[in-house]
């Protein structure tokens, strides 16, 4: 609502300086609609470029003066057109007003950071110390951060990417049950994880340019704020890392976080189904953990003793090779 008044009184300040630049050329009423329609151009297209983030009172206070020194330079332009001095002072106010105010709400709106582009710099608030998390779609689908964020384990700002809410929302609207499905799951996992008590979980608006998919955005967003990555998504936790960002995946952490077996330890397992190679039965640890027990096929429905024999770690997880004791 804020910015909005400062909309609206933008508009309204200019229409009055155009009035009084018309009553100077005994036209004022030409003049305002002339200021009006100007005043609402701009203040559409600093709507429409809300993707842009700046941060505090001190981005602010740098897009005025950026502001006024790109209306001096443009002013300096157009002052080497053979114009009327009373009509280059008038375009020089226009463009002042122009510039400032596009500065000062792209000041006021951002609040995380903003860049210079030469030299490029990063401006950081010195009190912040938590760390910044952005959750991808399939870790907020996938439900596990509630509970991990209630074990307290995680001290960080979450920040939820407005192109990733978008997502989850075409997810959520699919005319594929599964994937409505998926997609309402995600919206209600997010619903719950901004009502958790003591947990920081804001939807970040900053999008970075250029025509590129979700999970590119959201490596190079998370470039921008030198931010960690929170995914279950395997492929796009490589091509982070291959970026040099940090990559916190819960799949990762549940394979950590699994019951250490060793060799000659012995298990009870109840046997599902055959395994792939003759004989084989195949049975799940409590954990999902997959158990190969051999030369078991003839015990699949029971409930059986086995001893480990080897263990398997691969990309998709741990296997376990066992035999009937």
């Amino acid at each position: 609502m804020g910015l909005w008044m400062v909309r609206v009184f933008f508009v309204l300040v200019f229409v009055l300086v155009g009035w009084h630049t018309g009553v100077v050329y005994e036209n004022p009423y030409l003049g305002g609609v002339i200021a009006f329609f100007i005043s609402l151009f701009v203040v559409f297209f600093e709507y429409f470029t809300h993707s842009i983030s700046l941060n505090g009172l001190s981005s602010s206070v740098f897009g005025i003066l950026l502001g006024l020194l790109l209306a001096k330079l443009v002013g300096g332009l157009v002052g080497l057109i053979p114009l009327n001095k009373g009509v280059l002072e008038t375009i020089n106010i226009i463009l002042t007003f122009i510039f400032v105010y596009v500065g000062l709400m792209l000041g006021l709106r951002g609040r995380d950071e903003f860049h210079l582009i030469i030299p490029y710099v990063r401006f950081k608030s010195q009190k912040e110390t938590l760390d910044i998390i952005l959750l991808d779609t399939s870790v907020i689908i996938d439900g596990r951060i509630i509970d991990l964020l209630k074990t307290g384990f995680i001290d960080a700002k979450l920040y939820v990417p407005r192109f990733v809410l978008k997502e989850l929302q075409t997810i959520a609207d699919s005319t594929e049950p599964i994937k409505r499905q998926r997609g309402q799951r995600g919206l209600d996992i997010l619903k719950e994880l901004r009502s958790l008590p003591g947990v920081n979980v804001k939807i970040h608006d900053q999008e970075p340019e250029g025509r590129l998919d979700t999970d590119a955005k959201l490596v190079r967003l998370a470039q921008i704020l030198e931010a960690k990555m929170m995914t279950t998504d395997y492929n796009l936790n490589r091509v982070a890392d291959l970026q040099g960002v940090k990559v916190l995946n819960i799949n990762s952490l549940a394979q950590a976080l699994k019951p250490v077996l060793l060799p000659g330890e012995k298990i009870s397992l109840k046997l599902i189904r055959e395994g792939k190679e003759y004989n084989q039965a195949v049975g799940y640890l409590e954990d999902g953990t997959m158990v190969v027990v051999e030369n078991a096929r003839w015990l699949i429905g029971k409930t059986v003793k086995v001893e480990v024999s080897s263990i398997l770690q691969g990309a998709s997880g741990m296997i376990v090779f066992t035999k009937i004791t």
